[in-house]
């Protein structure tokens, strides 16, 4: 299979122009409300209108095991993931209760678990394999596995019904994959993209990295779609595919934490236009997080301290992206309080 990445056009100069112009006339002075107004006038181009809507945003919670697991790059057992998407689609992950909160819809998508998975109302059957390979010995994906998962990420995302898209992941081992990827495409080097992930002590975090030294020794691969087959998973592919096929659809997609922005990045490296439609919810305590932004020039909207995935953190960003909306679309204008016209 070919994917074939969607071109994301520069935003309309004349429009934001005239968009920009009408949030500095709402009733306040201007840049009084910081980056809420950024965000507003974000929304107000992705939407391609002066009175933009955000009622209906979704998480994507995209499932996948690493054949990577088995150089002990994690704290936990591949199991878990498979696990924890039970917890998801029984409604009591931390994910779940954070979304609850802020009116956000959580999905689960199975990308690639190691496990058969029941049918469940709350779960999109999308498994490509169980599992990816162990990159430290082999391609993690094959091309045409890597372009599958690409285009399946897409297809679901534009078909969702929602305003906005929170993406977000869950994969034991997928913080060492995603380390990979950032070494090779922000670039960095390893050193500074290795973290705890799930919560590696002193040695684990050194077998960690040397377990992803052996896999970056392995391949020389730079090129974005060589680089995802080489050391991705299938959630991320799938991530990085829903990034775009969400954004040319028209819709608000927002990164989570380190693992997310690592699909972005991809996503990013593919197709450039993806910047001005992406919105970063967080910025995550895991090292490498702080670089991965800095690479991609991205300014996070809230910065908790938080290292979990799921989409915890792109979750807590909906309610700043429905007041953005109401923002730009309920505020009055300066001149219609001054005559009266309310």
């Amino acid at each position: 299979m070919t994917f074939h990445t969607p071109v994301l056009p520069p935003f309309d100069p004349v429009l934001a122009a005239r968009l920009r112009a009408r949030i500095n006339g709402l009733a306040k002075p201007p840049g009084a409300l910081g980056r809420l107004e950024e965000l507003a006038l974000q929304l107000a181009l992705i939407q391609e209108t002066e009175r933009p809507s955000i009622d209906r945003v979704e998480a994507y919670v995209f499932a996948g095991d690493h054949g990577l697991t088995a150089e002990g790059v994690s704290a936990y057992p591949s199991a878990v993931t498979a696990a924890m998407v039970a917890t998801f689609l029984a409604g009591r992950a931390s994910v779940n209760a954070l979304a609850a909160a802020c009116g956000v819809e959580v999905i689960v998508v199975d990308a690639g678990v190691d496990a058969e998975l029941a049918v469940h109302p709350g779960l999109v059957a999308a498994k490509i394999r169980r599992g990816s390979r162990n990159a430290a010995v082999e391609p993690a994906l094959t091309a045409a596995e890597a372009a599958a998962a690409l285009a399946r990420g897409g297809e679901i995302a534009a078909a969702s019904q929602a305003e906005a898209l929170v993406v977000g992941e869950m994969g034991i081992g997928n913080s060492a994959s995603a380390a990979l990827i950032m070494h090779r495409l922000a670039p960095a080097s390893l050193a500074d993209c290795v973290g705890a992930g799930a919560g590696h002590d002193a040695a684990g975090l050194a077998r960690k990295l040397a377990a992803l030294e052996r896999a970056a020794a392995r391949s020389d691969a730079r090129e974005p779609l060589a680089v995802l087959a080489e050391f991705g998973g299938l959630e991320i592919a799938m991530m990085a595919g829903a990034f775009l096929g969400g954004a040319a659809a028209g819709k608000a997609m927002v990164a989570d934490g380190f693992i997310s922005s690592a699909a972005a990045l991809v996503a990013l490296r593919l197709s450039p236009g993806l910047a001005e439609r992406l919105i970063f919810a967080h910025a995550s305590a895991e090292r490498g997080h702080a670089g991965m932004l800095a690479a991609i020039g991205a300014r996070p909207l809230l910065d908790l301290g938080m290292r979990l995935g799921e989409g915890s953190g792109g979750v807590l960003a909906a309610p700043l992206l429905r007041s953005a909306a109401r923002l730009m679309s309920e505020t009055a204008a300066l001149e219609d309080v001054l005559a009266g016209r309310l």
